[in-house]
Parts: C-alpha cells; structure tokens; sequence
C-alpha cells in the first residue's frame, strides 16, 4: 500500500518549515582581508590626511593660522580640481597634471588670503563646520528618511554651512574649537573607511545627494565608524578647551609678574623723585619710608647699594654742606 503523501505548500520564505537553518549572513559585511592591497600613492595621501586630521581635531585652535592656510589650500585646490578635471574649459580637456598644477597654485592663493584675512578663514571654517554636519545627519537619518528629489540635500546642506559660517563669525572662538575638531574627527573616520572598505561611507554620502531610491543597507562597520566620529569630535573639543585653560593661566602669569615689576620700577622712580625734591633731608626720608612699610615687606629701594645712596648725598649736598658735616681739626701744633 503506498503512503500518502502530504501536501505541498510554496512560499516566499521558507524559514518556517526549516527552522534549523539559521539565516546566512549578507556577504558584503563580512570582514575579510582584501584581495587587492591599496595603492601606494592614494595610502601616502590617506596617511597624510592622517596626520592633518590629528592636528584639526586637537590642536585646531592652537595652530589657528596652520590650519586656516591649510583649509583654504585643500578647499581651493580641490574645487578647482574637479572644476578642471570633469569640465572641459576653453573646450579641451586638460590632462590630470594640468588640472592638478592649476589647482595647486589656486589653492596656495586661496589658502594665503584665509591665513592672512581672518574674517575669511572664520568664514571658511563656519561653512566646512556646516557640511561636515549636514553630511553627518545625511548618513545618519538613511534609515528613517529618503529625500524626495537631490534638490533638498542639497539645500540642507547649503543652509546649514551659511549658518555655521554667520555663527562662527559672531563666535569665533567656541565655534572655531568645535569645527576643527568635528573636521578632523571626520577626517579620522574617512582615512579609516578607505583603508576598512574602500570609501563606502564617501559613496553611499554621493548617493544620498543624489536621492537615489531603493540603497542597499549599510553594514554594521560602517554605522561603527559613523559613530565613532562624534565621539571623537567631543574628544577632540574637550582637549582644546585643555589647552585653551592653561595656555590662558600662563599669560595671566605673564601679565601679573610684568605688573609687579612695573610696580616695582615705579616705586623706584618715586624714591628718587623724593631724594631730588629735599636734599636736606635725605635720611629722614628714608626713615619715614622705611617707617611707612610693613616690617615683612621690603623696599625697592633697600636693595640699593650704600655706594649709590652716598654718591647721591654728596652730589646733592654740595662741598659746603660737605665741609660742614666733616669740619677740619687742627692739628695740636696750632
């Protein structure tokens, strides 16, 4: 007698009748090792970027006219680039070198003029404060929010660096401190994804300012290193602040003891205007004044030497008054 046989039921997913199967994990998130080693050149330059973004992240404030010079060369020397190398300008395309010697040379002027100037540098560090946040919330909302057409990315991200620029102009010092390091706790981030995955994070940013639908998710690393930056920027903001404080308790220091030695040398002065205004009466001034101060306190003039005080009494006795204080005996023989 042949066995019945059950029913088949197809379905989209299977998992209900096979349980024991765990789910596989998305390839794409799997951290392995990469065929492929990156190049050398695009490794000196991530490596670099490396080390401007230590310095950004916390030490901005203190190099304020390094890092303007090197906001202004990097911001002019790239725009330029990508102006030179996708456009066709007086209708050629020009070669990489020529495009990278042109925007090397615009980006030295540009990165002078934000050195120098420093309402343009205030102004360049408010706008790169502005898109380092707006490309941060564009990447941290993807799960919750896709934007409806490229034009409001773009807007927000327009809007947000003019008003981190306007603050920052009305606020130098807070918002300079707070953009360096958020710039280079980005920078950090963008150097560690290049060499993890190979700039995803810097792709999927491009995607999202082109509204693009229907984005694969991003992998558990990325949203690791996306949270990583801020932290690192409130790391990199706390150890400015540090530096700020002790760097402004060592100019008071400065300050006070210039105060004190002026002080000092003012008093000076005052005894010797005294010493010029009665001559007559030197020691009693000297006395009164010694009488006048504490016993613990010193005066400038104590530390005077007895040289100097007798060579004043005798230039402004005069011989008479001399050979009255010391008269001449005469011998016995007289």
């Amino acid at each position: 007698m042949e066995e019945a046989l059950l029913p088949l039921t197809v379905t989209s997913d299977p998992r209900p009748f096979n349980q024991q199967l765990s789910e596989l994990p998305d390839p794409r998130c799997v951290l392995e090792p990469q065929d492929n080693p990156p190049e050398l050149a695009p490794a000196l330059v991530c490596a670099l970027c490396c080390c401007f973004g230590i310095i950004y992240c916390c030490f901005g404030y203190r190099c304020f006219k390094a890092v303007m010079f090197l906001s202004g060369l990097l911001s002019g020397a790239l725009v330029i680039f990508l102006l030179c190398h996708k456009e066709q300008v007086l209708e050629t395309q020009l070669s990489l070198e020529v495009s990278a010697g042109i925007a090397l040379g615009i980006g030295l002027l540009f990165g002078l003029v934000t050195m120098l100037v420093r309402s343009v540098g205030l102004f360049l560090t408010g706008l790169l404060l502005g898109l380092t946040l707006g490309a941060g919330a564009l990447l941290g909302t993807e799960p919750i929010y896709q934007p409806p057409s490229a034009w409001v990315p773009a807007g927000g991200l327009v809007g947000l660096a003019l008003l981190g620029a306007l603050l920052t102009l009305r606020w130098p010092r807070p918002f300079t401190v707070l953009g360096t390091a958020l710039l280079g706790a980005a920078v950090l981030v963008a150097c560690a994804d290049y060499f993890l995955e190979g700039l995803a994070l810097g792709i999927r940013l491009g995607e999202r300012l082109q509204a693009l639908s229907a984005l694969p998710p991003l992998c558990w690393y990325s949203w690791v290193l996306l949270g990583t930056w801020p932290a690192l920027g409130a790391l990199g903001t706390l150890a400015q602040w540090k530096l700020m404080t002790e760097e402004r308790g060592c100019h008071t220091n400065v300050v006070s003891s210039h105060q004190q030695r002026h002080l000092q040398l003012l008093r000076l002065h005052q005894q010797e205007a005294k010493w010029h205004r009665t001559p007559s009466g030197v020691g009693l001034c000297e006395g009164s004044y010694l009488h006048q101060l504490p016993t613990n306190v010193q005066s400038p003039a104590d530390s005077l030497a007895p040289s100097y005080l007798q060579s004043l009494q005798e230039r402004h006795l005069g011989p008479s008054t001399q050979a009255t204080a010391h008269p001449h005996h005469p011998g016995p023989g007289f």
